[in-house]
């Protein structure tokens, strides 16, 4: 059996056992370090709540740690880790290029490095990666606009504007590249058209993730090439945080109305608040990845890792971090939006229903 089919074998189990065994165990295998960008996201905080769980229910100590997006306030976090004798590091970068000297200090100490859902590039010092399929992410986000649309079965044409997530993060150039393998065929073609030009990662990347910076570039576009009377028909947007505040935006300036209904907006992370828009009616769909999941795998590979166990069946092709293929796990990630929100998210247990 591959180390994936057995890892998802033992996920199943684990899932199950977490809450019976998380007492029970001593935690004796030693202290794993789990360093997260931010509690200002509801997907890190159950990142790292699952994380915590799922590593404690199988012996381990945990140290968890939020660096609020502050870049030297991780490094510090992480050294601490590193001097305090972890066994394993669990990081979620800020910045994926920024810690190449602390992660040589854990290599020198003999510690396991996995990145977890954010590549960390330029160090060889990253010893495994757990993810999402981050292309395939993008793909969902583009298709889903166009099925918003009505194409292929409406020809257009449709005016969009595009969004990118960080570029400081890795896999936003990824969700990128995976929507423009989509759109770019149909932007030549005519049948989409940005009308204010704007185009790749350099122009249309938002720093950090955040929302306001989104809702004001959104601002912007409106005013400068849609005063005319004009109507954005689409926007690509990589995360419901973006997406929020590009709805923000739209309804400042009309839309959500009988006479100027809302364009298509993509999302991505199942938040609430944005499955609460997505209800409504105001945002049309995200990328649901099930975290869960992805903290459950984590913890696995850590866990054959540090008890000597050998590791096969990975992803080494796909994540090149500059200096090597980082071998890595991707799992699967899903399009959600008003048709099928209650079987992805809430029958899954992801989202109580009473939350929404």
């Amino acid at each position: 059996m591959s180390f994936i089919k057995s890892i998802a074998a033992a996920v199943a189990v684990s899932a199950m056992a977490l809450g019976a065994t998380a007492g029970a165990y001593a935690q004796d295998k030693g202290t794993v370090g789990i360093a997260m960008p931010t509690q200002s996201s509801l997907r890190w905080i159950s990142d790292g709540n699952e994380l915590k769980a799922a590593l404690e229910g199988m012996g381990y100590g945990t140290t968890l740690q939020y660096a609020e997006d502050d870049i030297p306030n991780q490094l510090a976090q992480i050294e601490n880790m590193v001097t305090t004798g972890v066994r394993a590091l669990v990081v979620a970068s800020i910045d994926g290029t920024t810690l190449s000297a602390v992660l040589q200090q854990a290599a020198d100490a003999g510690i396991i490095v996995v990145a977890y859902d954010r590549l960390i590039r330029e160090s060889p010092n990253v010893d495994y990666y757990t993810t999402f399929d981050n292309f395939q992410v993008g793909v969902l986000q583009a298709s889903s606009l166009l099925k918003g649309l009505g194409y292929p079965e409406e020809k257009g044409p449709w005016n969009i504007e595009l969004f990118g997530g960080s570029p400081d993060d890795n896999n936003a150039f990824f969700f990128y590249d995976g929507a423009m393998s989509v759109l770019q065929p149909l932007i030549d073609e005519g049948v989409l058209v940005v009308k204010s030009g704007q185009a790749g990662m350099e122009t249309v990347g938002t720093l950090r993730w955040d929302g306001a910076v989104a809702q004001a570039r959104m601002d912007n576009l409106l005013s400068a090439h849609y005063s005319d009377g004009s109507r954005v028909d689409g926007v690509l947007s990589p995360y419901d945080g973006l997406s929020r505040g590009i709805i923000s935006s739209l309804r400042g300036v009309g839309y959500g109305s009988a006479d100027q209904p809302w364009p298509v907006v993509t999302g991505q992370d199942a938040e609430v608040p944005s499955v609460k828009a997505i209800i409504a009616g105001e945002q049309y769909s995200t990328v649901f990845k099930d975290t869960r999941e992805l903290a459950q795998y984590t913890a696995q590979l850590l866990d054959t890792v540090l008890s000597g166990s050998e590791v096969a069946g990975l992803d080494t092709t796909t994540y090149d971090n500059g200096v090597k293929v980082v071998p890595s796990i991707l799992l699967t990630p899903y399009e959600v939006d008003a048709s099928n929100y209650e079987e992805r998210v809430i029958a899954t247990g992801y989202i109580k229903a009473e939350d929404l």
